[in-house]
């Protein structure tokens, strides 16, 4: 499928990382997850982005050598829990994902949440694994402006990525425009609203004049913003149509209509509450 390991993004580390990826979240272990891996990695797709609390890590790197694309073809995310936070913590909680996985090391590891009074702990962890050369690029997941200004304020290595939720209706400009003046790509999870907003006469008003899906459309939102998006499913025709994203554009019209849509809708954890 043209575009989807093609289509990539500078990161700080000097890594690229494919501008669409496969999320796992909520995917369950075992069959499901080992298939739809099967299923994005033969479309095309060449990002996977799983975490220790899915509780799907080895069937991510069972999938992955399964699968018959050579590794370094594929880039693999995982992220580090709360309770696994803090220096020696998260070195071998990192070490056990890595178990998990089968894998020596990964393109991507982040922080999942910036948990209170251990997350720079965490962060000098991270700086050590990837000066190790066990993950290439390191980052974060749902830091704000906070707790990013605390973070940049004491790393030596810039997050190279930030994950956040961002849709047109949480766009969380603020943050994206922080990112923006550091060189930090921003991933965009649960881009399809957890599907909340599908029906949303605009958004559906767009794709019926694109002759594209809801999904389309806003994961197309997203890719033209510079966002890359991380669209979760099980099923082949759905992580297909997920993907197909890179034979068509937005104009400045429906972009613009999609831009006038934030309402703030927060769909999973809300990291504003987050000291």
């Amino acid at each position: 499928m043209s575009g989807l390991a093609d289509t990539t993004l500078q990161l700080t580390s000097g890594a690229r990382i494919p501008q669409v990826g496969l999320g796992v979240w909520q995917t369950p272990s075992g069959a499901a997850t080992r298939q739809a891996i099967a299923a994005a990695l033969e479309v095309g797709y060449r990002h996977i982005d799983t975490a220790r609390i899915y509780g799907n890590e080895a069937d991510v790197g069972a999938a992955i050598r399964d699968s018959g694309v050579p590794r370094a073809e594929i880039f693999l995310t995982t992220k580090l829990w709360n309770s696994d936070q803090g220096y020696d913590q998260a070195l071998r909680a990192f070490d056990a994902s890595c178990k998990r996985l089968g894998l020596d090391d990964v393109d991507l590891y982040l922080i999942h949440w910036p948990v209170a009074g251990k997350r720079l702990e965490s962060w000098r962890a991270l700086e050590r694994i990837h000066e190790d050369g066990r993950a290439r690029s390191i980052g974060v997941s749902n830091f704000l402006v906070p707790h990013l200004e605390e973070l940049l304020g004491n790393a030596k290595q810039i997050p190279a990525v930030n994950q956040i939720e961002v849709t047109p209706f949480l766009q969380r400009r603020e943050t994206r425009a922080l990112c923006a003046r550091h060189g930090i790509v921003v991933e965009a999870y649960s881009p399809l609203t957890h599907g909340r907003r599908l029906d949303h006469p605009v958004v559906q008003e767009i794709a019926r004049r694109a002759g594209r899906t809801v999904a389309q459309v806003l994961l197309r939102w997203g890719l033209q913003h510079g966002l890359v998006v991380l669209p979760k499913s099980t099923k082949p025709a759905r992580i297909a149509e997920n993907g197909a994203l890179f034979d068509f554009a937005l104009d400045d019209g429906a972009m613009s209509e999609l831009d006038a849509l934030e309402e703030g809708l927060v769909t999973g954890w809300d990291p504003a509450e987050q000291p």
